[in-house]
Parts: C-alpha cells; sequence; structure tokens
C-alpha cells in the first residue's frame, strides 16, 4: 500500500514539476529577447562605445544637414555683399567649416599587442596603452610643422577641439573612440615629417614603441579629402592667459 501510495505522489507531482520549469524557460527567453543574459564585460563595453559612436555621428550629420538648411534659407533672404562673402569664405576655411583637399600624412596610433600585455604582467598598464598626451602630441607637431588642417578618425579638429581619455577609450567632440587612433594633416609632407621628427615628446613615445611595441606608423598621402567641422562652434567660456577671468557672455553659460 505504501508503494503504491508514493507511486501516486510521484505521478501527481512530475507533471506539476514539469509545468513550473516550462514557466521558468519561458520566462527566461522573454526577457533575455534572444540575447545572451550573462554576456562578457568586454564586449559589452566595446558594444557600447561603438553604439555611442554611431549614435553621435548620427546626430552631428543631422546637425549639419540643419546648419546647411538654415544658412539656404538665410541666402534666399536677400543677397549678400561680394566682398563679405569673400570674407566669410575665407575665415570659413580658417576656421575649419569647409572641406578641403590636399596632400600630407596619416599617423596611426595604436596599444601594445595582447602578447604583449601577457608577457608582461608586472609592468604599469598605462604604458601599454595610447593616451590623450601621445594624441595631443601628434596633433601638436603636426600643427607646428605648417598643418593647413588636421582630423582624428575623420572628424576635423579646430581650435576648440578637446581630447580626453575616458577608460581604454578616447572621446573627441564628446564621442568615445577605440584605437588604432588616425590622426590626418593636410600640408607640406616633407614639413610635416620633420615637425614629427623634431618633437621631443614623441621621441619619449617611440623609446615605448621599441619596447612594448606600441603602434606607432606614419604613412605619406599624396591626396586627401578632409571633410569640414560639422559640430557647434558655440564657447562656454574663455579665458586671456594674463588676465583674471571674467563671467562668460555667453548666453548659453547663464546661470553657472
Amino acid at each position: 500500500m505504501r508503494r503504491l501510495r508514493r507511486i501516486s505522489l510521484w505521478r501527481a507531482a512530475a507533471p506539476l514539476a514539469l509545468l513550473c520549469a516550462g514557466l521558468l524557460f519561458a520566462t527566461s527567453a522573454t526577457n533575455a529577447r534572444g540575447t545572451d543574459l550573462r554576456p562578457s564585460r568586454n564586449t559589452t563595453l566595446a558594444g557600447l562605445v561603438e553604439e555611442q559612436s554611431r549614435r553621435s555621428a548620427s546626430l552631428v550629420r543631422q546637425h549639419a544637414a540643419l546648419t546647411q538648411d538654415i544658412e539656404k534659407l538665410q541666402a534666399q533672404q536677400g543677397s549678400i555683399d561680394p566682398k563679405l562673402a569673400d570674407q566669410l569664405k575665407e575665415l570659413s576655411n580658417q576656421v575649419g567649416t569647409t572641406p578641403v583637399t590636399g596632400p600630407g600624412l596619416t599617423v596611426t596610433l595604436k596599444d601594445a599587442p595582447s602578447e604583449v600585455v601577457k608577457e608582461n604582467p608586472d609592468v604599469d598598464a598605462d604604458w601599454l596603452v595610447i593616451h590623450q598626451q601621445d594624441i595631443q602630441a601628434v596633433v601638436n607637431a603636426l600643427w607646428a610643422g605648417g598643418a593647413d588642417a588636421i582630423s582624428i578618425q575623420n572628424h576635423r579638429v579646430i581650435s576648440t577641439t578637446g581630447i580626453k581619455c575616458v577608460g581604454n577609450s578616447v572621446v573627441l567632440h564628446g564621442v568615445p573612440y577605440l584605437p588604432p587612433y588616425k590622426i590626418t594633416a593636410i600640408g607640406d609632407r616633407r614639413k610635416l615629417q620633420k615637425a614629427l621628427d623634431d618633437s621631443q615628446y614623441i621621441d619619449n613615445l617611440q623609446d615605448y614603441v621599441v619596447k612594448f611595441q606600441l603602434g606607432y606608423e606614419v604613412k605619406n598621402e599624396s591626396s586627401i579629402a578632409m571633410p569640414a567641422y560639422e559640430g557647434t562652434l558655440d564657447l562656454q567660456s574663455a579665458t586671456v592667459p594674463g588676465f583674471e577671468r571674467t563671467p562668460s557672455a555667453s548666453p548659453t553659460a547663464s546661470g553657472r
């Protein structure tokens, strides 16, 4: 009797257990929506950077398109004095809001290869990656070499461009980028190369290129088509060296 009773209880409990398991699987599949519920941290971070980069680039393109529409509408309101038009064109070239084409150089910077990182576990991790100072040193050297225009990751660099590190990525105009970092300059290639060779900071960087295989490559370009700067030109605040800082007159800085 006891054995028959145990068998009856098992037969009654088994379908209930299978039903509960099915509900759990269904709930998990619904929440996951076909994705991995426990992805690796590295994959998530890299994917997040790429996603935000694409989103920011899309917004920048929308901003540029709207700006062009505004300029066309303003032009339709009345004719512009030819001298003023020439002056505006010259200023646009200097500011970087017009595309340019010409010969130049491309400098590519990379972090140390993964095998070098594994072979040097006791080495400071900061020595094995490219930092904002490295990118800024290349940009400064190219400006000193007489560059007519510079871009980083195919985005135009202007006087207000800021470069900063956030984790293992570099943020440019609010957009995060992962290595390799490509810095392109239009100008006299011999003068640009000489300016890179004469830079003390880049000379120091070369030591790490030799010791830890950081990537540093310079490529001659016969023709470079560089886009115009498409971001905002508004300044939040600015100071002149030697003068005390005064509150900014920018309307965007009100209340700060």
